[in-house]
């Protein structure tokens, strides 16, 4: 029987990767002084392909053949470091009796060691012969602690008596411990104690962890170091931490989150001091670095249908030290398909001040003009806006305020103007995963606004809403069910009487792919003028090859209304299709080619998108 009692500083000695002899010679660098090369190879006395597979892996020496360390003692050393690892590696699979040889040009580790030296015959011969030995399961396994009232079930923390004894899931059961007590209050909970017996006759491993939960403690003081232009105090505000309340991990996470939000820190980080005084104060401070103020971006899209578009911005952060963000953006759309003055621009500038009305709420306002020229009309508008936005939770946030749109429009009714003022609120929820690639959650957004156009005497009303959800079939998360509904209505007095820009027409790669852009709704003397109500659904299966490579499959429908209320006797229109994705760090890149089932006028008879993100 071997028994041995660890302290929480070993751990990784003992149930991990050992940091051991593991320095410079497991770094690249640059060219290594006397090179020693070598030719390694390992084999197992028993325990299957798999788990020879494994230890190769993990082994150093076998996978650094390529890169001779510095010297014989550089040789050693890693060899030292391996054995290391591979016991770990056998500790990971509840191997508690196996053996790793290693011989150097034939000469046993330890003797090599002890003598420093090594025949001069390159490369160097290293023979790794590892015994695995038998799996062990667990058999006593206590849990206790001082203070913080844990259960001491053992199978609570994953720790099953005749289960197999991997030491990967004692490290994961302390894990979970520390965290339950800190999650309690108790800031410096720690495993204090670890003892561990292997019983090699019965192969059973008995575990008794003990935990330290400490003083249990109370938000302090919050300080912040590292600003340069932005005030403390309102990082202090913008953290939300609640002084005088129990210490919570969560709360920290969750002001973590706010801070990065902001967009003008590059790092955060949340230093807890020491525990004082009678009622358990403990201290925060707030280390952060500030990013540059000042960005530039440019973005690119491209259709078979609607050409090339090109956006630009650029944003000047933290512009008076309170997390202030003044934007600038220009872009130009259906270059290739229309002439110069015929091609879609737009032009905005923005601003938003967070933390008007306390921490979750913030003021934005923005001035914009845009020129769309879709077949269905041309519009020239300008538009003036003011928000107040409120985040309710993690995954809720929305927005009120007041517009005002002025457009000039050409389509089939003739030349008009409006002069639109309004009441917009819109309302999200959205706890996806991934913003750019989401393999699960819900994304769901209702708009609103009621609206008078002052031009023609006209009381209107718009409404749209969306939800798009995520289903991964497996858990590597490589085929993935996307589906997205979207549907709308404009209560007016006619078609006429709203303007073609916020008319809905569907078609194209945001919409309905493999029809014309804005090219599917009510016709007038054959051309489109939009209607008063919408429906739009899409579903896709995505498929991941590879780490980089993925392929689509995509049916979408939809179709626009004269009325108000959608005539679902009118058909909707569909498209089909197929498409690539090339996955980078900043998102997929989509590749999609749709085919129109029913084409109608202008409708080509496929067309292709190019740009950043899945569709949806």
């Amino acid at each position: 029987m071997l028994s041995f009692t660890t302290l929480p500083a070993h751990s990784f000695e003992i149930f991990g990767w050992s940091p051991f002899g593991s320095s410079d010679e497991e770094e690249e660098g640059e060219a290594v002084p006397d090179p020693t090369p070598y030719e390694a190879e390992l084999s197992t006395t028993n325990g299957g392909e798999e788990l020879s597979k494994d230890l190769k892996s993990a082994s150093l020496l076998i996978q650094q053949q390529d890169k001779p360390p510095s010297g014989e003692a550089g040789l050693i050393a890693r060899a030292l470091s391996d054995r290391e690892r591979l016991v770990a590696k056998l500790y990971a699979d509840g191997r508690y009796g196996g053996t790793v040889d290693i011989s150097l040009a034939g000469i046993p580790l330890e003797t090599a060691l002890e003598q420093s030296d090594l025949p001069d015959t390159r490369p160097v011969k290293v023979s790794i012969l590892v015994n695995p030995g038998p799996e062990f399961t667990f058999g006593k396994v206590t849990i206790s602690s001082n203070g913080g009232d844990l259960s001491t079930d053992p199978s609570f923390w994953g720790l099953e008596p005749g289960e197999l004894a991997a030491s990967g899931k004692i490290l994961t059961a302390e894990n979970r411990i520390v965290s339950v007590l800190r999650g309690r209050g108790y800031p410096k909970a720690k495993i204090a104690e670890r003892r561990i017996t292997a019983d090699h006759s019965v192969n059973k491993l008995d575990v008794a962890l003990v935990a330290d939960a400490g003083p249990q403690a109370r938000f302090g003081t919050v300080s912040v170091s590292g600003t340069e232009v932005t005030d403390p105090n309102f990082v202090i505000q913008q953290a939300m931490l609640p002084q005088g309340g129990i210490y919570s991990p969560e709360d920290i996470a969750r002001a973590r989150r706010r801070l990065n939000e902001l967009g003008i820190f590059s790092s955060i980080r949340f230093v807890e001091g020491d525990i004082a005084g009678p009622d358990g104060t403990l201290p925060i401070m707030i280390e952060v670095s500030e990013r540059k103020r000042h960005v530039i971006g440019a973005g690119a899209s491209w259709s078979s249908i609607e050409g090339f578009g090109v956006e630009a911005y650029w944003r000047r952060r933290n512009l008076f030290g309170r997390g202030e963000l003044l934007s600038v953006e220009g872009s130009i759309g259906r270059i290739g398909t229309e002439s110069l003055e015929n091609q879609e621009y737009s032009a905005r500038i923005a601003f938003e001040k967070p933390g008007v009305f306390g921490p979750l709420t913030s003021f934005s306002t923005s001035l914009g003009a845009r020129q769309e020229n879709p077949d269905a009309y041309k519009s020239r508008s300008i538009t003036f806006d003011a928000y107040l936005n409120r985040q309710f939770s993690e995954q809720l946030k929305g927005r009120a305020g007041a517009e005002v749109f002025y457009a000039n429009e050409e389509d089939a009714f003739g030349n008009d103007d409006y002069l639109l003022v309004g009441l917009p609120a819109d309302l999200t929820f959205d706890n996806r995963d991934d913003k750019l690639n989401p393999s699960k959650g819900v994304f769901a957004a209702l708009f609103a606004e009621p609206a008078y156009d002052t031009l023609n005497s006209n009381a209107m009303g718009f409404m749209k809403g969306t939800v798009s959800s995520y289903y991964a079939l497996d858990e590597a998360k490589r085929f993935i069910l996307a589906g997205k509904a979207s549907a709308g209505s404009i209560l007016a007095p006619s078609v006429e009487a709203v303007p073609a820009s916020r008319r809905f027409i569907a078609g194209g790669g945001g919409s309905i792919r493999g029809y014309a852009y804005r090219n599917v709704g009510p016709r007038v003397d054959g051309e489109v003028v939009g209607g008063r109500s919408l429906v739009e659904l899409s579903g896709e299966v995505r498929i991941r090859m590879t780490e980089t490579i993925g392929v689509v499959g995509f049916v979408d429908a939809g179709n626009a209304y004269e009325d108000s209320i959608p005539d679902f006797s009118e058909s909707l229109k569909v498209g089909v299709g197929a498409g690539l994705r090339y996955f980078t760090p900043i998102g997929p890149l989509r590749i999609d080619a749709a085919v129109p089932l029913d084409p109608g006028p202008n409708d080509p008879d496929f067309a292709l998108y190019v740009g950043l993100s899945q569709a949806f």
